[in-house]
């Protein structure tokens, strides 16, 4: 298949919140166009005829009348593995919201069918594409922390009433931070920590009394033998959360004094994202008697999904493999649910590669 030539016509499936994000990453961009909107919600035809591109109530009816370059998946999560297997065999490339799957299961017959077919899949972990989180990877894997022996994270934020309200399916288990926010937590984790084999985890509802946790403490290993911990909360008012700090989202306050990740090594540590930097000069003066080099590591901040969507260009394209492939997406899946099964068990849950 040739590469399309610009501008590359993306079409986006489903037009609710995170699909009018990348409908705004697209519009922005030098050498994507809007080629169409799927949705048969009765307010994306009023959306589609804003921004002057035709509407498919099916992508059925997408794929045979007006077939794209790529296409964006921001449909609701049930529907994500059929319809990434129907883009798949019409051989469009897809940009696939988080999660990759419902479960683990469905996610692994996706991601054998894409490495069968060597298709051109990226998912949705936008915060991948973040400056911030190359930053400190970079960092970290210098060499300038020593070797990394633990994290501290957290999430932890007050989602309104009106959220509930608004989504009743949020009361109940699967409409908890666990699997709606954690996985993203996830993918960061591993981005900068590696691989995690096992965790353990205490859940509660006590703050609202609904069906499913609004608090979690969780407990985690991973594969180089360094350890974390970390603390997430729908029902907290606390402002250490990745969207209360980062700066990337400007619906979102920022509390610039505030980190949600920690990464200690044996020469030094890593404040994210405010990306303060305690180091000792050497293994000779590592010693909690003597005073730290301290400073804040410099970058350059960008809107993730903007750097996500000119990333999708390029996998369209064929010029670039996907950053975050199908297989990322299972891991982060697999963690998530180990996580959910170490809360409602009670014990240590342990993964498998």
């Amino acid at each position: 298949m040739s590469s399309p030539s610009l501008p590359i016509r993306i079409a986006v499936a489903g037009a609710g919140l995170i699909g009018q994000a990348h409908l705004g990453a697209i519009a922005a961009s030098p050498c994507c166009a809007l080629s169409a909107i799927v949705d048969p919600a009765p307010a994306a035809e009023a959306l589609a005829a804003r921004l002057g591109v035709p509407l498919h109530r099916t992508l059925e009816t997408l794929l045979a009348r007006d077939r794209p370059d790529g296409i964006v998946l921001a449909t609701p999560n049930a529907l994500h593995v059929p319809q990434a297997l129907a883009c798949i065999e019409a051989g469009v490339p897809v940009l696939l919201e988080k999660p990759l799957a419902t479960t683990v299961q469905e996610a692994e017959a996706l991601v054998a069918e894409v490495e069968r077919r060597g298709a051109r899949l990226l998912v949705g972990h936008h915060r991948a594409h973040s400056p911030i989180m190359a930053k400190a990877r970079q960092v970290v894997d210098s060499g300038q922390l020593g070797r990394l022996v633990a994290v501290m994270g957290s999430a932890t934020f007050m989602k309104p009433d009106r959220y509930f309200a608004e989504g009743p399916w949020r009361r109940e288990p699967g409409g908890g931070p666990i699997l709606l926010n954690m996985i993203h937590e996830v993918h960061n984790l591993r981005m900068l920590c590696g691989e995690i084999v096992a965790v353990q985890a205490f859940a509660s509802s006590a703050a609202r009394g609904f069906a499913v946790e609004d608090t979690v403490a969780i407990n985690l290993r991973f594969a180089s033998g360094a350890l974390g911990s970390f603390m997430l909360s729908d029902t907290a008012a606390c402002g250490r959360s990745w969207e209360q700090t980062s700066r990337e989202n400007p619906a979102y306050p920022t509390c610039e004094d505030e980190d949600c990740y920690v990464l200690a090594g044996t020469l030094g540590s890593l404040s994210v994202p405010t990306m303060r930097l305690r180091t000792y000069p050497g293994a000779e003066a590592a010693s909690w008697w003597k005073p730290f080099e301290a400073g804040v590591v410099g970058l350059v901040r960008d809107d993730p999904l903007a750097r996500q969507m000119a990333h999708f260009a390029d996998v369209v394209a064929g010029t670039a493999a996907p950053l975050v492939t199908a297989r990322d997406g299972l891991a982060n899946l697999r963690v998530t649910e180990a996580i959910a099964a170490a809360a409602r068990q009670g014990s240590l849950v342990e993964l498998c590669s």
